[in-house]
This record gives C-alpha cells, sequence and structure tokens, in this order.
C-alpha cells in the first residue's frame, strides 16, 4: 500500500483535529445505526485525532471502557477531487475500524498499527459535505494480534484481559486522510538493493504495478541525487499494467544509505497519468555466520525497545514527540531500535530513513504466551496455548494477514534491515513449531531481500525453544538479576554467560540482546545499590555490558525501555513499567549517562569495550553528566 503523497497529479486533504466522540456504554450504536445521523446529544464531546481517547478526560470510564467508541466528523469534499480517483484512509485505528461514509459502509480493519483505505469515488463529489462515521472497538480475543480475553464482572460490565505488558490504549491513532490519484494510477513500488563486495558499484531494482485496466504500454523511471540532478533514466516497457528496471550506479552518483548518514535518492515513476516518487536509500543487509552485516560491514546494534507512549494522548502520534525522542536517541549515542511491539507511524520510519537510524520492524503478535504471569489469575484460559480454544488456525491466518500488511507498508524503507515476526512467543510449549514453521517461510517469500526474526522470552531458553532455527537472527530478552536472581549480579551474570554460550553453540547465529533492563523509579537512590534505585539499574547495566563486549556472538544490545511507559493495573507496575532509560516525561535517569558514555565511546557501528573498574562505579557517572 503506498503512502500519499502530493503533486501535480495527487493531492491530500488532512481530516485531523477535532472530532465529534462518544462510548457506546450500552453497546447500542451498531443496532441504532448511530452512522446514519448525529451523535446522541447529551453523550458526545469534541476529541482530538490523533489520539487515544484513553487519558485525555478526567472521567476513568473513558480509560477503562471496553467495546465500541464512535467518531463523527462532517467533511467538505474539495473541488481537486473532480475527475479523480478518491481515496478515504486511516493509518490506525487500534484495534478494529468500521468506516461509514454518509449511510453507506465502505471499510472494517482489524489490527490497530496498520493503515486500511477505501475508495469512495462513487460516493462523494466536490462541493458535497459528508458525514464520516467509525466505530473503533477495542476489544481483544485469542484470534486477534495481540491476544486478548473479555469477561464481565458482576455488575454485568465488560472486563477486558490481555497478555502483553503495555496498556491497552485505543482510538484513531494516526492521521486520517482524504486524497486522490488519476483513475489510471500507480497503485505499488518496490524497490530492492544491492552494493558491491567493495561498496563501489549499487543497484536500485524496480518493480511497479498500475491499477487494474491500465492500458499503459510504458513508463518512464528517473532516480535523482540529494540535489536534484538525475543521474538515471529508464525508459520501462509495461505488460498486463507490469514493469520492471534495473538501475546501475558507481562513481561520483553513487551514495550509500548507512548507519548514521540516512542518503536518500528520489525514485519518479512516470505514466501518461500518473507520477510517483518514493525516496530511495542504497544499501546491502547480510547475515553471516554470527555477524550482522550492512554493506558488507559488521554492523552492531545500540539502542531501544521503544513504545508509543506519551502522557496524555498515549499511542496517538505527533511530531513533536517523535523529534524529541530522535533527539534523546541521537544524544545518548543510539543507533537503532526495535518498533516494540507492533508497527509504528510511518511518519517514524521516514525520519529514520532520513537520519540513518537502524529499524527492527516488528508486528503486533505480542502476548502468544500464558506463562508470563500478567493473568494467571484469570479465569477462562484454555489449557494449552495452542490450541482450538487458544491460538488456533484462525489466529495464524490474522497474524500472516499482520505480516503482509508489515512488508506492504514498510518494504522500501531503507533503515528496515530485519523483521520481527512476534515478541516473547511461548517457544517451548506444543504445536508452537507448527505455527511457526509456516508464518516464518511466507516472510521470507514476501520479502527475500531481508533476514527475519522472533524474539525469544526467557523461560523459552535454548533446551527449551523449538522454533530459533527458523530464523536468521537470535533476538533475546533476558532479566536475569532483575525477575530472577533477583538482586544477586553474580548469579546472574553467570547465567547469562551459560545461556549466551549455549546458544551460540546450538545455532551459530548472531545475538541481539533486544530486551534487558530494570525497573527504576527516578530520585530513589540508596549506598547500598538497592533494586527500584538508580545505582542499582547503571551497576546492572554495566554488569550486562562487560558480558555483552566479551562475547563474540552478540551483535547487538538494545535496552529495554527507552522511556518508562503506561502498564494495565496490577501489583507488578507502579505507576506503569519503570525501566526507562529516560522518565515518561523524557527527562534522563542516572543510567542515561551510564549508557551515553559506552555508545559514544567508539563509532556508531562498533561494538564498545567492556565497562572499566570505573565505569561500574555509578556515583561517579553521575556526576559526569556530560
Amino acid at each position: 500500500m503506498l503512502k500519499p503523497i502530493e503533486n501535480t497529479v495527487r493531492e491530500i486533504k488532512k481530516l485531523d483535529g477535532l472530532w465529534d466522540f462518544c462510548l457506546d456504554v450500552r453497546q447500542e450504536g451498531r443496532a441504532k445505526e448511530y452512522f446514519r445521523q448525529a451523535l446522541p446529544e447529551g453523550e458526545t464531546r469534541k476529541i482530538a485525532v490523533p489520539a487515544s481517547y484513553n487519558d485525555i478526560f478526567s472521567d476513568p470510564a473513558y480509560k477503562n471502557h471496553v467495546g465500541d467508541v464512535w467518531y463523527q466528523r462532517n467533511v467538505l469534499i474539495p473541488s481537486f477531487c473532480a475527475d479523480k480517483r478518491v481515496v478515504l484512509r486511516f493509518n490506525a485505528v487500534t484495534h478494529r475500524g468500521t468506516v461509514w461514509v454518509n449511510d453507506t459502509l465502505v471499510a472494517e480493519h482489524q489490527g490497530g498499527y496498520l493503515p486500511f483505505e477505501a475508495d469512495i469515488t462513487s460516493l462523494v463529489h466536490p462541493g458535497d459535505m459528508v458525514r464520516i462515521t467509525v466505530c473503533c472497538n477495542n476489544e481483544l480475543n485469542w484470534q486477534t494480534l495481540p491476544p486478548g480475553l473479555v469477561t464481565n464482572n458482576e455488575a454485568g460490565e465488560k472486563r477486558q484481559y490481555y497478555f502483553h505488558d503495555f496498556f491497552n490504549y485505543a482510538g484513531i491513532h494516526r492521521s486520517v486522510e482524504l486524497y486522490v490519484t488519476p483513475k489510471d494510477y500507480i497503485e505499488d513500488v518496490t524497490v530492492t538493493t544491492d552494493v558491491s563486495e567493495d561498496c563501489t558499484q549499487g543497484t536500485v531494482n524496480v518493480d511497479f504495478a498500475l491499477s487494474a485496466g491500465s492500458t499503459e504500454s510504458k513508463a518512464q523511471v528517473r532516480l535523482f541525487d540529494s540535489n536534484n540532478h538525475c543521474v538515471a533514466v529508464s525508459e520501462v516497457a509495461v505488460a498486463e499494467g507490469k514493469g520492471k528496471c534495473q538501475i546501475a550506479l558507481s562513481g561520483a552518483d553513487l551514495h550509500l544509505w548507512q548507519p548514521g548518514q540516512g542518503y536518500l535518492y528520489n525514485l519518479v515513476i512516470s505514466t501518461s497519468t500518473d507520477e510517483y516518487t518514493l525516496r530511495v536509500g542504497v544499501r546491502s543487509v547480510e547475515v553471516k555466520g554470527e555477524q550482522f552485516l550492512i554493506n558488507h560491514k559488521p554492523f552492531y546494534f545500540k539502542g531501544f525497545g521503544r513504545h508509543e507512549d506519551y502522557i496524555a494522548r498515549g499511542k496517538g502520534f505527533d511530531y513533536v514527540g517523535m523529534i524529541q525522542d530522535h533527539a534523546l536517541m541521537d544524544w545518548i549515542g543510539a543507533n537503532s531500535y526495535r518498533t516494540s511491539h507492533y508497527p509504528y507511524a510511518e511518519e517514524q520510519m521516514d525520519y529514520a530513513d532520513e537520519h540513518g537510524l537502524v529499524v527492527i520492524d516488528e508486528t503486533q503478535a505480542v502476548g502468544l504466551n500464558l506463562s508470563l504471569g500478567l493473568s494467571s489469575d484469570k479465569a477462562g484460559l484454555p489449557k494449552k496455548l495452542f490450541s482450538e480454544e487458544g491460538i488456533n488456525a484462525q489466529t495464524q491466518a490474522n497474524h500472516l494477514q499482520c505480516i503482509k500488511e508489515l512488508i506492504a507498508r514498510d518494504k522500501n524503507h531503507p533503515c528496515v534491515v530485519l523483521w520481527s515476526i512476534a515478541n516473547e512467543p511461548d517457544a517451548a510449549q506444543e504445536g508452537a513449531r507448527e505455527y511457526f514453521e509456516p508464518l516464518a517461510k511466507a516472510t521470507r517469500e514476501l520479502d527475500p531481500s531481508r533476514p527475519i526474526t522472533c524474539v525469544n522470552v526467557m523461560f523459552s531458553d535454548y533446551k527449551k525453544d523449538l522454533i530459533s532455527d527458523f530464523f536468521d537472527v537470535l533476538c533475546l530478552n533476558r532479566y536475569y538479576g532483575w525477575y530472577v536472581q533477583s538482586g544477586d549480579l553474580s548469579a546472574a551474570r553467570k547465567v547469562l554467560i551459560d545461556e549466551l554460550n549455549g546458544w551460540q553453540n546450538k545455532l551459530h547465529k548472531p545475538i541481539i540482546i533486544t530486551e534487558y533492563g530494570t525497573d527504576t523509579m527516578a530520585g530513589l537512590h540508596s549506598m547500598c545499590a538497592e533494586m527500584w534505585t538508580e545505582e542499582y539499574q547503571c551497576l546492572w547495566l554495566n554488569m550486562y555490558h562487560e558480558v555483552f563486549s566479551n562475547h563474540s556472538a552478540v551483535v547487538g544490545e538494545q535496552i529495554w525501555n527507552f522511556a518508562d511507559f503506561m502498564t494495565s493495573e496490577g501489583v507488578l507496575r507502579v505507576g506503569g513499567n519503570r525501566k526507562g532509560i529516560f522518565t515518561r516525561d523524557r527527562q534522563p535517569k542516572q543510567s542515561a549517562y551510564v549508557v551515553r558514555k559506552r555508545w559514544l565511546s567508539v563509532p556508531c557501528c562498533e561494538k564498545p569495550q567492556a565497562p572499566s573498574a570505573q565505569d561500574a562505579t555509578p556515583y561517579a557517572e553521575c556526576a559526569l553528566k556530560k
């Protein structure tokens, strides 16, 4: 699905702003057909789009609502829609969106982190005032991703339980757009690139498809450098609506996209009726033995697991939060992050492209697990995780659809170097192998140009895991010294080393530690570096960093988490998850200076040396503040 753009033949009208909004407390909106008229008077208020609805209002009914909510606004159809194909696009409605234009149902989509759209050409005309109504539902079950369980309490009120450790924010989380294309249009573009081993030659492979019924017999493909100088032109024959070409680059025309240096070309595809521009980064990605290579050079991941999580607006996208987070990652020396645990806004991917930030791109398949303790006291759980009552064939089909949609959206982003198809599934359970094998195979077929992974949970270690041989890179989430061996860094260090050695001997693949961290209350201090204090977080991180630096198979460290974030209520969390290096309002904890010194001690792509004895003393680090 191509991102909407503006040029001489394509235009966009943003529909962000204030919409009418109401909770469907009695769950009667569908039966009463709220979409046929204005939302109920007395129950409707204004809400910001994009944003989560949960934290905006003072009434806890919004925070804890389970079920349908309704959005509505009237839109004037602009004159630029005349004689054009008109499309209504939602970049994310969490978790299920149903959309009407006036009285006509135009779209339904399950999966709260990826775009969907509807061709509404036949329903609208320039100058019309049309009513757009959206029913958003946040309920999760065993077939949705992420999964969940809805029950009723004694008062008959719905309660949503889920198995992922972040708050189940809901709403219209990203921009809503009305855009136009010519009626005969460029429907899809796929770009793959490669680089010669000596990095003196680059190739750009372009495949494109035109809309059904197109009679075009030729197209033109041009490539422009960052100075808008045309470096290549190709006249392409089109057959059955499809065309392809290969562009060779060398010498002064070749500029590689590299970590820390996000060089982008503009690729322009033109037909007699349409034109589409796509930014292209020329780079290669490869796994070779225990190394992860970008442009044939070893790359070491330094960064974070993150969340789209902000005070008041929840998971709603805005540019201020995006720029601030990237500025802090730059300050601390990060070169990468993982979109844990769902696809992020495409604006974030664009920003990573521009700045050479490396991304592990992950689906919303989180919570495929009954063993984490997040839901152990809830009734209604299946006896077996992979079963007809739990994660079943329909879940697998929905999972595959999530993978397809993610790759379709993000396949052309040079920042994306690794697909992650799930986070922390219970890979030791009977049925796990049968569930994941076809998904891994399908991911490779959908995009042969990138390696794939599935992030491994701590209790599915190398002795118990059933699926990691399907993947190119081993991503591990480990919390020795926190959840287990609590407070005992010496014991935790030994277990961590033993497990890394076990994985290395079993698979001989590159290892990225995609989660490691401790809950830390900002401002809590102790001379004895007790758990939850800032001192303990610093000592704990330094122990892990010493192990990583001395282990040959470890090619990356991504701390959990970039910033504190909100979770569901429970005895494990006080005001959310506190594992952030920054607080939820993006202030640095003491550990931020420890991490910054480590990551900036070597060039962008290199693996840092083990911390020195001085580095292991957090008090000195706190005093530096530089």
